[in-house]
């Protein structure tokens, strides 16, 4: 196992380089100068040229790859161009609202998901597996940015229930925390509720017309003790994939909701870091979620071993 989680980090290696490369590349492919950007439209061609010179942008893209790559294995993100703060400082500061939206939102679409999914697989064929797909296939269909919108309508404007904007940590209340995360966690979990609902009830179907699922059931088993003891438990692997991949996607991709919601996330930041083409700021966003999805990779790996044995890493 060690050995296996070894090779797995080194793995870590190669794929820093691939985004590395692809997200520099791509970046440097986009029109658009940083230095006319801060500078504004006033700014003459002298002036331009020289913020270019001062940024390092004059150089060319092999050589500022390779400045960046050797930083990069320092450690070292590199310092935003606008704020000339470092990279994985603006980042850190992000981060916490970013985690504390994917957690909730990932919470939401387990709690709503896996119990619907076991419904409709036990219902398999009846008016209640119908519906329950039909609201798992409008979860997965509806747009965000209109799922957001709406919940604001409803909830904050019109119910007064939840506030419309904005972020508060949880070092000042944990009930004041949760209640400006709600809706953009249920907003955004909504979509992923729907995919792993699908999952577990296409699982539990292939496991529930099994051998020994007729062999349990013919023994005189209570049906709970079928569906939830064995049935569930046999059927929950490719919903812990589902359940990690989407955490990655919610992880890196909520940008929508931050935006509706006015939410200090990585998602503003990268769509803000875009239009001003901070390469570093992006870069180093990019570099950052790569890592956190390899590791999530290995921990659904690992996962697998603990809920079925006879799967070994040697």
């Amino acid at each position: 196992m060690g050995s296996y989680i070894l090779r797995r980090l080194f793995m870590l290696i190669p794929v820093f380089f691939v985004v590395a490369a692809v997200s520099f590349s791509i970046l440097h492919l986009i029109p658009g100068n940083p230095a006319a950007l801060m500078l504004g439209m006033d700014a003459t061609p002298e002036q331009i040229e020289a913020l270019t010179r001062e940024l390092g942008l004059d150089k060319p893209i092999l050589e500022q790859f390779v400045l960046w790559i050797k930083n990069l294995l320092k450690g070292d993100l590199g310092n935003s161009y606008f704020t000339n703060e470092p990279v994985l400082n603006i980042i850190l500061q992000k981060m916490p609202v970013s985690f504390s939206i994917a957690i909730l939102a990932e919470l939401v679409a387990i709690i709503l998901a896996i119990p619907l999914g076991v419904f409709s697989a036990v219902k398999h064929n009846t008016i209640y597996d119908q519906v329950l797909m039909t609201f798992a296939v409008l979860g997965i269909s509806l747009p965000g940015f209109w799922v957001a919108i709406m919940f604001i309508l409803i909830f904050s404007v019109l119910l007064r229930w939840f506030p419309t904007q904005g972020y508060v940590p949880m070092t000042k209340g944990f009930w004041v925390w949760l209640r400006h995360l709600i809706l953009p966690a249920v907003a955004l979990g909504i979509n992923h509720a729907g995919l792993i609902a699908r999952m577990t009830r296409s699982s539990m179907l292939e496991v529930l017309s099994s051998d020994f699922v007729r062999t349990l059931r013919s023994k005189g088993l209570p049906e709970s003790n079928v569906v939830f003891n064995h049935s569930l438990k046999n059927s929950i692997i490719p919903v812990v994939t589902v359940i990690g991949l989407s955490f990655a996607a919610l992880l890196g991709g909520a940008l929508i909701v931050e935006t509706v919601f006015a939410l200090p996330g990585m998602g503003r930041l990268m769509l803000s870091s875009i239009q001003r083409r901070d390469y570093p700021v992006i870069q180093g966003i990019l570099i950052i979620i790569a890592s956190i999805c390899v590791i999530i990779n290995l921990l659904i790996d690992l996962i697998y071993v603990y809920l079925d044995p006879r799967i070994k890493y040697n």
